[in-house]
């Protein structure tokens, strides 16, 4: 019995008779024999490995991505290499040379550099898509949040509950994210003729501990703001504590929204006001624009998915007029 007899029982490709078949099929029974997923993908040119550089594994956000693209590329018959560039660009470069060495297929990459540091074709030869975060000029598939809408969602609510001096903890400029979601802060303010107060927006870095001291400096000033917009769940949880380390009160002495929470946080006290991502269908659809890249079945140069905000209304807000700040 020949190897390519072998190989068109197992793969189904041409016809054997069913006396063939029948000895083929027992003899693998009792040799017990597996195929090898490594010669086979040697000889497709795949490693059908994916990799996956995420921004903050101790951010638990990330660990939802984590979660979601484990499931989505198993579906697809393909393994998750995962990577933390600990939002040091340095790092990220370290990781992208990486990936590069192992011949992953594709990567899904949560981007931690300015514009500037990635040259506008950074990513030609490996199927690339950014999750989460843009870069502004560059030729890679992207899927977001719309991240203006999210900030001027959480805005526009605290401006209804009638507050005026409303101050923000956004991320590192040089992001995406952190721009967008200021700059949705301040198109709210701006539609009712108001602007950020001097020292009210200030860089908690995306990190708990830096937001924690932020927020303290900035509720220890004598013109505190009334309500705060944080520009993501892991600094909303420093905030919350800076609040309660001063003795103050969340909603009564100042409200709080934010752009996402982290997991437990729905345990919090109260429960945090926040604009979400839809983090599990963000990945599955970062994951399937990334599969037909490596498929090749699509044609387009360059393809932007952007999702839609949902706000979450929990307890940390209060109307101005309830609130003793």
């Amino acid at each position: 019995m020949s190897t390519a007899t072998v190989s068109a029982v197992m793969n189904d490709t041409a016809f054997v008779s069913p006396v063939l078949r029948a000895r083929v099929v027992t003899a693998i029974r009792e040799l017990r024999y597996e195929p090898s997923l490594a010669a086979r993908n040697l000889r497709r040119s795949r490693s059908q490995l994916i990799a996956l550089a995420v921004a903050d594994l101790s951010n638990p956000f990330y660990a939802r991505i984590v979660w979601s693209a484990e499931a989505a590329v198993a579906a697809w018959g393909y393994s998750l290499v995962l990577f933390n560039s600990d939002e040091k660009p340095d790092t990220e470069r370290r990781i992208l040379s990486r990936i590069r060495t192992l011949g992953c297929d594709g990567m899904v990459l949560v981007p931690v550099g300015a514009a500037n540091q990635y040259q506008p074709h950074e990513f030609d030869g490996m199927a690339t898509v950014l999750l989460g975060r843009a870069i502004e000029g560059n030729s890679a598939d992207t899927v977001t949040i719309d991240n203006r809408e999210a900030g001027r969602q959480a805005v526009d609510y605290l401006l209804d509950l009638g507050h005026r001096r409303i101050g923000s903890i956004t991320g590192p400029m040089q992001l995406s994210t952190s721009k967008g979601r200021l700059d949705g802060m301040i198109d709210a303010m701006a539609a009712r003729g108001l602007a950020p107060q001097p020292g009210h927006v200030r860089s908690g870095e995306f990190r708990e501990e830096a937001a924690y001291s932020v927020a303290r400096d900035m509720m220890g000033s004598p013109d505190r703001p009334t309500a705060i917009y944080v520009a993501n769940g892991v600094m909303a949880i420093g905030v919350m504590r800076a609040v309660a380390d001063l003795g103050l009160r969340c909603p009564q002495d100042i409200s709080i929204a934010s752009t996402d929470t982290v997991a437990g946080a729905g345990g919090l006290k109260p429960r945090l006001t926040r604009t979400e991502h839809p983090i599990a269908d963000m990945t599955n659809e970062a994951l399937r624009l990334l599969v037909d890249r490596i498929e090749e079945r699509v044609s387009e140069p360059v393809r932007s998915i952007v999702f839609q905000p949902a706000l979450i209304v929990g307890e940390s807000c209060m109307p101005l007029g309830r609130n003793a700040g």
